[in-house]
């Protein structure tokens, strides 16, 4: 903490009352996180550090953040909502009008309203998962009339085909020597790859929309109050737009997995069907107004994409000598390869049983 200036990074935004303290705040992986407690009256902020490494345009990403957040909160203040600084972050603009602040060191800062009496929750069930679907589907559902254009904050980051291509260039550069020992698996995925890219493909033809997405749909990324209700849906760094396959498969692919995704006991991987159902319950009930017929029935596509890719990713990093993800032993992103590949299969053989429950509820 005492590498950063915070009093002068501070001093840049137009916060209200005089800084009492300014704690670590949180375990973001991605970002600095600060608490800022003031005296009196004055709202309490958190003060966070943007990963340039991670988010090259920071312009852009404030930007998408603006729009949408500024979206929702009039849609809230039309319906006459209270406590709107509960369901909604504010960002505070700096002295210059802007929502960051870019340090002389090359950080870059920005402030938003603390929320107090808020909690968030690590625990996937049916109940914290049901909670979930609501509120990224009620985040879509509010955001399908955004009319400003929003720039992708990490490009092609759910791009199939983008994969695909990266997982070929792996098998024929074969950097790590490791082609060879793993024939079974590159004949698997490459057997079901054109069907897996199917999404991209829809968007060519024009049959399938972009739409504003959350794109990094976990539990823990709800705010509640005491009484276990949802508040807002917060981390909006990835809000950019995707395909709602996005935020619904990118959900399931960890929250309905029976283990964690580089457990090495692939005979424990398996699709938590109660997770499935809750899940869709609650977006299908929020995201139903504006839902196309494509997108209802490729949602079971959806869940099994997300395993998949993440499957192509982890084993095209593996060929590649483990360059991208962090590994604990030298085996591991093929464990998590497998895991994965295990998932997806999982997955498909509940097709029909997906396909009939989603059916129940449109």
């Amino acid at each position: 903490m005492s590498t950063f200036n915070l009093d002068n990074i501070l001093s840049q935004f137009l916060i209200e009352g005089k800084v009492e303290s300014v704690k670590p705040l949180g375990n973001g992986l991605i970002n600095d996180t600060f608490r800022v407690v003031t005296e009196g009256d004055a709202p309490d902020y958190v003060l966070q550090r943007i990963n340039n490494n991670i988010f090259t345009d920071v312009d852009l990403l404030q930007h998408n953040i603006e729009a949408v957040t500024g979206h929702i909160r009039r849609k809230l203040e039309a319906a006459g909502a209270d406590d709107i600084d509960r369901k909604v972050l504010r960002f505070v603009p700096t002295q210059q009008g802007k929502t960051y602040y870019l340090d002389n060191d090359g950080r870059y800062w920005r402030v938003s309203v603390f929320i107090p009496d808020a909690v968030t929750y690590e625990q996937v069930d049916p109940t914290s998962s049901r909670n979930a679907g609501k509120a990224f589907g009620e985040f879509e559902s509010m955001l399908v009339d955004l009319p400003e254009q929003l720039g992708e904050t990490i490009p092609d980051f759910h791009n199939m085909e983008l994969r695909a291509r990266q997982l070929q260039e792996a098998i024929e550069q074969d950097k790590a020597g490791r082609v060879a020992g793993v024939a079974d698996i590159i004949a698997d995925l490459q057997k079901d790859m054109h069907e897996m890219c199917k999404a991209e493909r829809l968007f060519r033809e024009g049959k399938l929309p972009k739409r504003i997405c959350h794109c990094d749909t976990k539990v823990n990324n709800m705010m509640y109050d005491k009484q276990g209700n949802v508040l807002c849906v917060i981390d909006l760094d990835t809000v950019m737009p995707s395909f709602v396959f996005s935020d619904y498969g990118d959900f399931l692919r960890t929250g309905a997995n029976f283990v964690a995704e580089d457990d090495p006991k692939i005979e424990n991987v398996g699709f938590n069907q109660d997770i499935f159902r809750a899940f869709t319950e609650g977006y299908i009930e929020s995201a139903r107004s504006f839902l196309t017929p494509v997108e209802v029935e490729n949602l079971p596509y959806a869940v099994a994409l997300f395993p998949f890719m993440q499957c192509v990713r982890f084993f095209a990093d593996y060929l590649n000598g483990d360059t991208y993800y962090k590994i604990a032993y030298p085996e591991h992103n093929l464990v998590r390869t497998r895991n994965q590949q295990a998932l997806y299969h999982r997955v498909t053989d509940n097709y029909d049983m997906m396909d009939n429950f989603i059916r129940t509820l449109i």
